[in-house]
């Protein structure tokens, strides 16, 4: 059953080939966006647009590099192409190589642009080209995937952590400049999310997969790693017009764990 919240809007997830993003992407179809889905993965996102089109939605998918700005301009371009205008923009790609573990004298020039172009430049580049066609349709949305990390901090994750506090503020500054064109812009910051890059992630670190999983839950107050469709239920949720009056701000979708001070 598609609900109607977002029906005949227009949507494009970043990263959607897996996780949150692939979650996050048939959930806005399921609520009847149609949704442009830009990955470098083209078989995993070939395999969620076939599951999209085949429960009745509309997928279009877009192999691309988000840090790319000719790339992020196609992306759109080719949205505006296949269904008439773009609402819904929801920037979801994200990298935390496991060869990035390390502190700031450790961290190599290459790996800090790699992961700022992913995910940071390309909030940017998103917007940037996003927000012309929004203003023609008489406002949009833009989300974000930030994280917990963009509030409290890790060790040994400093580009990552300086992309997810570049988010938070980005997000307010977007939303303060378009509010005006009826353009709203907000975050969600996801706890520990049992999706394939947090599992990779758990790579650098040395630990068996099964224990970080234990140790991870076990963090939360709600006593769980949290699933990427919980996620995206929130993203549907911010891009409908039951989030109305929500512009500038974040969403925690995570179990709890920014609740907890350092003496819990």
């Amino acid at each position: 059953i598609i609900m109607a919240n977002l029906k005949d809007k227009v949507s494009i997830v970043t990263g959607a080939a897996l996780g949150i993003g692939a979650a996050s992407a048939k959930e806005l179809a399921q609520c009847g966006s149609n949704v442009t889905l830009m990955d470098i993965n083209a078989t995993a996102a070939a395999e969620v647009a076939r599951e999209i089109n085949s429960n009745g939605g509309r997928a279009h998918v877009v192999i691309a590099d988000a840090s790319s700005a000719k790339d992020c301009e196609r992306t759109v371009t080719e949205t505006v192409e296949a269904f008439g205008g773009l609402d819904i923009l929801f920037n979801n790609v994200g990298i935390q190589p496991t060869t990035s573990y390390a502190n700031v004298e450790d961290t190599t020039e290459e790996m800090w642009d790699q992961i700022l172009g992913v995910n940071l430049k390309s909030r940017f580049l998103m917007a940037k080209y996003s927000i012309p066609h929004m203003r023609e349709r008489g406002g949009g949305v833009i989300i974000s995937s930030a994280s917990v990390q963009g509030q409290q901090s890790a060790h040994l994750v400093p580009a990552y952590a300086a992309t997810k506090g570049g988010d938070l503020s980005l997000t307010r500054q977007l939303a303060l400049d378009y509010a005006k064109d009826n353009i709203r812009v907000l975050s969600v910051c996801p706890g520990s999310i049992l999706t394939p890059l947090w599992r990779e992630s758990i790579e650098g670190t040395g630990l068996s997969l099964d224990q970080a999983i234990k140790d991870s839950a076990a963090k939360h107050p709600i006593a769980r790693n949290g699933e990427p469709e919980e996620i995206a239920k929130v993203v549907a949720f911010l891009a409908s017009d039951d989030a109305s009056f929500m512009t500038g701000t974040f969403v925690n979708v995570d179990g709890g764990m920014m609740a907890k001070g350092a003496w819990v």
